[in-house]
């Protein structure tokens, strides 16, 4: 049994941010009924061109990631036969799902105490830009903006010299984020609610999020009252450990060591690179000898590393006790024994998707198909009791789709 099965939540919310909330709370087994404009849909399914990628065919990535495993009504909130459809799946669901703003939310009383007067027990969960309070809370944004941006992100990766900023390294990247926060305010509120009785509103931030990813980097700068720096190109990442860094070797590819103690580390990394020598040379032998000179000893590792390609050290570094990884791309990672060993990555048919990170009971986690617009319409109105002449009727009224 996944843990949320017997769930339901209502999700009226488009793009990226909201939408994968309610695709992480579907892969952990609740209902998501998805309310998508009765004529438009949501607009991530015209999302086509992403960069320098450009998808064409009805498999489409883009809204396959935020939607999976859901169920798509299309209706119209601002008729009356709508918001009757409306306020009928709000009395069953558990959890209500938006990403609208404070005005649409009163447009359409969709706000809190309006969906509360229907269903006083429903879990409330909103996800914004840049948070419920302050003069700018009714302001939209996106995750290049609030997230990237305005959390400190873009900054702090950006290296002195650098023209511009260094961009997100891809399509919703910080609203995939920021909606498994939500996802997991949703779950801490109906536990809540069942011990307690009481119901939540769960809010969600793209800056808040981006903030909580740079937290000890913030924590930092706040308390030094300075910046951090991003180091500039070429040069070593930890200035007194040269077992924290960036090599590059023979075939143009990159690995990375984070050993944060490289005193205990050093004589085991010179017998991988078959450098014995170096574990006693003077200059490195004491983990105070090792900071002094770390400039030097970034040099024979450079130089070391650079004449073998990646292959050849994943395969020396097997047995290699420090932390390191290869550096690998949005193609590579899909070749990662390790990554296809915990399904990180999932099958849904004719497409693979990432699965949601938490897994339950050492599975991953079943990650279904995004619904077409509107697809589960008729069946979705039939549970809540209408017959087919009712269900003509709400279609000739353009109320449904």
């Amino acid at each position: 049994m996944k843990p949320l099965e017997g769930i339901r939540v209502l999700e009226v919310a488009m793009y990226g941010f909201v939408p994968s909330a309610g695709a992480v709370l579907a892969e952990w087994g609740a209902e998501v009924v998805k309310v998508e404009h009765a004529v438009n849909g949501d607009p991530q399914r015209g999302l086509r061109r992403t960069g320098t990628f450009v998808v064409e065919g009805d498999v489409n990535p883009n809204v396959e990631h935020a939607n999976r495993g859901k169920r798509s009504i299309g209706l119209d909130m601002s008729k009356p036969e709508g918001r009757t459809v409306l306020e009928e799946l709000v009395k069953r669901s558990d959890v209500f799902l938006t990403s609208f703003l404070p005005k649409p939310r009163q447009k359409f009383a969709i706000d809190v105490d309006d969906i509360r007067a229907i269903n006083p027990k429903i879990v409330y969960a909103r996800g914004s830009a840049l948070g419920p309070r302050g003069v700018e809370s009714d302001r939209g944004g996106y995750d290049m903006t609030a997230f990237w941006s305005r959390g400190g992100i873009a900054a702090t990766l950006t290296p002195p010299g650098y023209d511009g900023i260094i961009n997100p390294p891809g399509p919703a990247f910080g609203d995939t984020i920021s909606g498994t926060n939500l996802a997991g305010g949703v779950a801490a509120a109906l536990l809540k609610r069942e011990r307690t009785g009481e119901p939540s509103v769960v809010d969600v931030s793209l800056l808040g999020s981006g903030l909580w990813s740079m937290g000890h980097t913030v924590a930092l700068s706040l308390l030094l009252d300075k910046e951090m720096e991003a180091p500039k190109p070429g040069q070593h990442g930890a200035l007194t450990n040269p077992l924290s860094g960036l090599y590059k070797t023979a075939d143009d590819r990159y690995l990375s060591f984070v050993m944060l103690q490289p005193g205990k580390f050093w004589a085991d990394v010179c017998e991988h690179i078959e450098r014995p020598d170096l574990i006693d040379d003077p200059r490195f032998a004491t983990p105070s000898a090792l900071a002094e000179n770390t400039e030097e000893a970034v040099t024979i590792l450079r130089q070391v590393i650079g004449e073998r390609p990646l292959a050849e050290w994943t395969e020396r570094f097997a047995t290699l006790a420090g932390p390191w990884a290869p550096v690998q791309d949005s193609r590579q990672v899909g070749d990662d024994a390790q990554i296809r060993a915990n399904e990180y990555i999932v099958d849904v048919g004719d497409l693979e998707l990432v699965g949601n990170p938490v897994q339950f009971d050492v599975s991953a986690p079943a990650a279904g198909r995004a619904p077409e617009f509107a697809a589960q319409t008729d069946d979705i109105l039939q549970e809540l009791g209408l017959g087919w002449d009712q269900i003509i009727e709400l279609k000739t009224a353009g109320a449904v789709t």
